[in-house]
């Protein structure tokens, strides 16, 4: 049994998914969302978990015979950046000793595209130093100190590691109104028969739908042999928000059509993963592309609040 932590979260749930899919018998845990997507509904078994409760953590190795950990919980940084950081710290180390503990083959940790940060190449591939740069923001910080520490708690267990650098993912479970997709906005406001805010339709870079993440996920964590520890998550391609906005003008009412902006850079300068080493070893491929992921979100949304 592969044990999912966040399991309900966007991509802990198509995570879950993709695994199921694959065959696999799954138990997500969850502390906030109580709400099972529909397509996991009776399909994996739900655990409530609060990640930073050791005991609690380690109990569930008593239910379920753990064999892979996929550990994607997390929290969102609040006035107080060091309650963040102690969360997550301590939801990541119960998660590792949970790991040795029952011995499990293999644990993948959610880092992130941000770890690249002050690269100047493009794509980013895993074979580049990770720089010491200023970082945005204090989830990027947290998921770059991630890498490391799995790493050296794992080491001479038996475990073996795999550091998930996920880049931009989009889609269905994603907070509507979330400020790092403009399409979840976007299509709630058509939903609600306004006209929606233009954004620049030249930006862009990496993005990738939620499903497709999850799938790369659990090929990962199912895969019978890795031949490196970190692996960029993502579709392998930019695209710019002019492909989304063309794809969307497909299933969105003329009335509703913002006025698009422009005068921003190529999209080519825009950062984006390489994706190379996530297909040869587990032979992933994107099965979305900008047109079929609006088409396919648009419908969820239209019978889902998220």
């Amino acid at each position: 049994m592969i044990l999912v932590t966040g399991g309900l979260g966007m991509i802990g749930a198509h995570t879950a998914h993709a695994l199921v899919e694959l065959g696999e018998e799954v138990v997500a845990t969850t502390y906030r969302q109580t709400d099972v997507p529909s397509f996991l509904d009776g399909r994996v078994a739900v655990e409530a978990l609060d990640v930073t409760d050791r005991a609690a953590f380690l109990a569930l190795g008593n239910r379920y015979d753990v064999d892979a950990i996929v550990h994607l919980a997390g929290t969102i940084p609040g006035e107080n950046p060091v309650d963040f950081y102690r969360a997550d710290l301590t939801g990541l180390l119960n998660a590792l000793d949970a790991a040795r503990t029952w011995g499990v083959r293999r644990f993948a940790v959610a880092s992130s595209i941000g770890v690249y940060s002050g690269r100047p190449e493009i794509p980013w591939h895993e074979e580049l130093d990770l720089p010491t740069v200023e970082l945005p923001h204090h989830i990027i910080a947290f998921k770059k100190a991630v890498e490391p520490v799995t790493v050296h708690a794992l080491q001479g267990s038996g475990v073996e590691p795999v550091l998930l650098r996920i880049g931009s993912i989009w889609g269905p479970l994603m907070d509507p109104e979330s400020p790092f997709s403009p399409i979840p906005a976007y299509v709630s406001a058509v939903l609600r028969g306004e006209t929606p805010r233009p954004f620049p339709a030249g930006e862009g870079g990496d993005n990738c739908y939620a499903p497709d993440a999850g799938r790369a996920i659990a090929l990962l964590t199912v895969a019978d042999a890795l031949h490196h520890t970190a692996y960029n998550v993502s579709a392998g391609r930019p695209s710019t928000n002019r492909d989304l906005t063309a794809a969307l003008d497909a299933v969105t009412p003329v009335a509703l059509r913002p006025e698009r902006t422009g005068g921003v850079p190529d999209p080519g300068e825009k950062p984006y993963l390489d994706i190379t080493r996530l297909t040869e070893e587990t032979g992933f491929a994107p099965r979305f592309d900008p047109a079929s992921a609006v088409a396919d979100y648009f419908t969820w949304r239209s019978k889902n609040p998220r």
